[in-house]
């Protein structure tokens, strides 16, 4: 790479703020031997600027025979060369990236494309695609600026920040200096008043403690003394001699329990405590007058740029619509949603696995768009504003676009090596997907189809239709799975290959389950007909009783508003909408 001095080394300007004068380019070669000579020409392959003498060496050499000279006057500057710092290489296998997977919106090198995305349809070379539709000034370098700009405002103001708060702390230091000598004397005062009357208060509690204790320490005696009495003519007299005692000693008992009972009812406890007034005001003044300051430690922000409150854990459901669920003309039977999900603008779309079909509704369950499908789906996700994946089962993965306008058709069948029911997104390129009748009980699956396992360890169990179902919290990296047969969920963390485990009784057969509010968790809770709220750690924050028998699955909105859940119950099939608000 030629280094960019060397463009420089090879003019000199004559006559700098002479008008007129152009620009003289020297040989390169004269000028390492401090000679002084117009270039004639340039050479791309040695690099260098020649004057016609030194460039006859092209006719010397047989290496340098092909070397193509331009004349020195066309070349207005030496090409430079980029260095791309490597971001031009493959981090997986050091190979130039060359093409361009618009599918997965990944670059990627010979190999990748071969390996990773031979299953994608749309891989192309970069030169091909370079530079179309590109602005003068690309969008990259606009956003860079901005950031520069606006970091270069942030370290000015941390600057001028550090530099008040510098201030502020000596000017605190300077006040409490000028306030010391009075508050030690206040504070000696407070003592002295503090421990006069504490030691007369003491000295009149401890009086009348001892008194009573002495009193009910005769009590003890006596009780004892009647009791041995009692015990030994119980167990040794004759019933004329325990008749005897029991009236003899009766009163006696009666009147000693009606003190005893009295005085438990008058027990005291003596306490003592200080609690300064809400002002603060300095000696001369009564000692009853002195107050206490306030030190405050607080970050503030523009009133236009407060940070919004948390929100609160727990939430209310509010419903916003209902409809039954009923079989129309072209069904053969009644509905079963086995699957639903939240496009981005707020449309639900569902599949049916009883009729196989894929359903759109409005905001207000009104059906806009249907799809038949050819097979019994079992879940689907939302990938984007205007595209769907849909679990088959049988190893495949359908990818539909969804249109604005509610037309679905078939994008795209993506082949896998295992059966998926449940379905969620991991991140803008892969999913988590919960396997049927397999020990490891869900998966990563990329776009294009790679799959690859969590480094999880599963009990050795398996799952089959209907029984369990996963989802994903992509800000922890949590896993949660429902177990119907034994009432449990499970949230794992995949950072530390830990799990927690959640059985209570408000969760009995947990079926569907979805990400809520502050990274919430909500289960359907089909034996108590409810949604059962917990939080990531396992705690059962509430559970809320629907209207609707057997809850299955469920869904939230992506701006964590509205909620839907369905039900499998054989009669009364239901869908409905919830408005999702905090609550204390």
């Amino acid at each position: 790479m030629a280094e960019s001095g060397s463009i420089s080394s090879a003019k000199i300007s004559s006559g700098d703020a002479v008008s007129g004068r152009k620009e003289e380019i020297l040989c390169q070669p004269c000028s390492r031997q401090d000679l002084q000579t117009t270039a004639d020409v340039f050479c791309p392959d040695c690099d260098e600027f020649q004057c016609n003498a030194c460039s006859k060496a092209h006719t010397v050499y047989a290496f340098m025979k092909n070397h193509k000279l331009v004349n020195a006057t066309e070349v207005k500057s030496k090409p430079t060369s980029v260095d791309m710092k490597g971001m031009d290489n493959c981090e997986q296998h050091s190979k130039f990236l060359k093409f361009f997977c618009e599918d997965e919106k990944q670059l990627c090198c010979s190999t990748c494309a071969i390996v990773d995305h031979r299953k994608c349809h749309s891989v192309v070379e970069v030169q091909k695609i370079a530079g179309k539709s590109r602005p003068a000034r690309s969008q990259l370098q606009k956003i860079l600026e901005d950031v520069k700009s606006k970091s270069e405002r942030i370290v000015n103001h941390t600057d001028s920040s550090k530099e008040q708060l510098s201030k502020d702390i000596k000017a605190t230091f300077v006040e409490i200096k000028k306030m010391r000598a009075d508050m030690n004397k206040m504070f000696d005062d407070l003592e002295a008043y503090v421990t006069r009357e504490t030691d007369l208060f003491q000295t009149e509690v401890t009086n009348k403690l001892s008194k009573k204790r002495s009193s009910n320490e005769k009590h003890i005696a006596d009780a004892t003394k009647s009791l041995e009495i009692v015990d030994t003519v119980l167990e040794n007299g004759t019933p004329s001699q325990q008749f005897i005692i029991e009236e003899t000693l009766k009163k006696q008992v009666n009147e000693l329990c009606k003190y005893v009972e009295n005085e438990c009812q008058q027990l005291q406890v003596a306490t003592v405590s200080f609690r300064f007034d809400e002002r603060l005001k300095l000696p001369p003044l009564p000692i009853s007058d002195y107050v206490p300051g306030k030190l405050t430690l607080n970050y503030t922000l523009p009133e236009t740029k407060k940070s919004v409150a948390p929100v609160v854990p727990q939430f209310k459901l509010t419903k916003i619509t209902s409809i039954d669920l009923k079989q129309t003309g072209d069904d053969v039977g009644e509905p079963l949603y086995i699957g639903l999900d939240f496009l981005p603008d707020g449309r639900l779309v569902v599949v049916d696995n009883q009729n196989e079909k894929c359903v759109i509704y409005n905001e207000k369950l009104q059906t806009v768009g249907s799809y038949q499908l050819s097979y019994a789906p079992q879940s689907i996700v939302a990938i984007s504003e205007e595209e769907v994946a849909i679990t088959r089962g049988y190893h495949k993965i359908d990818f539909l676009r969804v249109s604005k306008s509610n037309d679905i058709t078939l994008n795209r069948t993506c082949e896998v090596t295992t059966q998926y029911a449940s379905i969620c997104l991991k991140d803008d390129r892969h999913f988590v997907v919960g396997t049927l009748d397999n020990t490891i009980h869900f998966r990563i699956v990329s776009m294009s189809g790679e799959e690859k396992d969590f480094s999880i360890s599963f009990p050795d169990k398996k799952y089959s239709v209907g029984t369990s179902a996963c989802t994903y919290i992509r800000n922890t990296e949590k896993m949660i799975l429902t177990d119907s047969h034994e009432h449990t969920v499970y949230i794992y963390d995949v950072a530390s290959n830990t799990k927690v485990v959640v059985k209570d009784g408000q969760i009995k057969e947990p079926r569907g389950v979805a990400v809520g509010p502050s990274d919430c968790i909500l289960v359907c809770s089909k034996g108590t007909n409810s949604i059962v709220q917990i939080s990531q750690t396992g705690l059962i924050l509430s559970s809320i009783k629907l209207d609707m028998n057997y809850p299955y699955r469920i869904c939230v909105s992506k701006d964590k508003s509205v909620l839907a859940v369905t039900n499998s119950s054989k009669v009364k099939k239901k869908l409905q909408l919830f408005k999702l608000t905090g609550c204390m």
